[in-house]
């Protein structure tokens, strides 16, 4: 495990996790220190925590809660994995007053409101956009509260072999977004009837296919929107969208902005940064 402290404020302290492990690693359990917001940025893992059982692939967000146990498994992916986490401070978790039940989630499924400013958080990591990072982990981390009680993710019923399945799943629509894979090529890598791999895939990750390939998409364009060459109608067509109204529509409904604000935000476009922070 590779760990590297980015930034450290009053506010939150923000690090980059790189994990190596594969299915043949041990694993140790671990000890929530605080309150934490984590961006699945690439690969999958397993993490239990409150006797719940998840599986995290990229987009997926990992919520701490401190002196709560977790214990990270990768049974289904040896190629590693990597999160952007900001762990929090108690005055900032006082502030954005969420229930104890919100923080003690577990983890989320990739989900449109929450991508693109995972993003934009790995983005300012990475010093490709004017943002700071502890804007971004800020509105990361408000957004996640607004949403979490209401986007439970149900707890899944499927054996080892069956979970690996749908991580596999996931993994290919990852790498393929920008094409349009039927669900019936999917249900066949898998081995299992359409019918059958829908419910597998939705009760494993919380989305269904459809959606996570959305998601992925997402993902993709906000990182292309961070750069001054493609335009927003390239960007489009290049993720996969068919066509650029359907592009817009759906990344102003994951993000609450729309594309070209977006990319205003990612080069420090101070009113954009509060509009992505405060108008919800």
């Amino acid at each position: 495990m590779q760990v590297a402290e980015l930034a450290r404020s009053a506010l939150l302290t923000v690090v980059d996790f790189r994990c190596d492990a594969t299915p043949a690693s041990p694993t140790v359990v671990e000890v929530h220190g605080c309150h934490s917001v984590s961006f699945v940025r690439r690969g999958s893992f397993g993490c239990r925590t409150q006797g719940k059982a998840h599986e995290l692939v990229a987009g997926s967000v990992l919520i701490g809660h401190p002196g709560d146990e977790f214990l990270c498994t990768h049974d289904h992916h040896d190629g590693g994995d990597e999160c952007l986490s900001f762990q929090l401070s108690e005055g900032l978790v006082a502030s954005l007053d969420a229930s104890v039940d919100v923080w003690r989630a577990g983890a989320l499924p990739p989900l449109q409101e929450l991508i693109p400013l995972g993003e934009l958080a790995q983005l300012a990591a990475e010093g490709s956009s004017d943002v700071g990072l502890d804007e971004a982990g800020l509105a990361l981390a408000g957004r996640f509260v607004e949403i979490a009680g209401t986007k439970q993710r149900p707890p899944p019923r499927t054996n080892p072999r069956d979970r690996r399945r749908a991580v596999e799943a996931a993994l290919f629509l990852d790498e393929r977004c920008e094409t349009a894979i039927p669900l019936e090529r999917l249900a066949a890598e898998a081995g299992l009837t359409p019918f059958h791999f829908l419910r597998l895939f939705r009760n494993v990750l919380g989305v269904t296919p459809h959606q996570y390939l959305i998601r992925s998409r997402l993902r993709r364009a906000a990182r292309l929107l961070t750069s001054d060459a493609p335009a927003i109608t390239d960007i489009a067509f290049a993720v996969g969208f068919g066509d650029l109204s359907n592009f817009v529509r759906t990344f102003h409904r994951a993000a609450g902005v729309s594309p070209r604000a977006f990319r205003k935000a990612s080069r420090g476009d101070r009113a954009r940064v509060v509009e992505l922070l405060l108008k919800r």
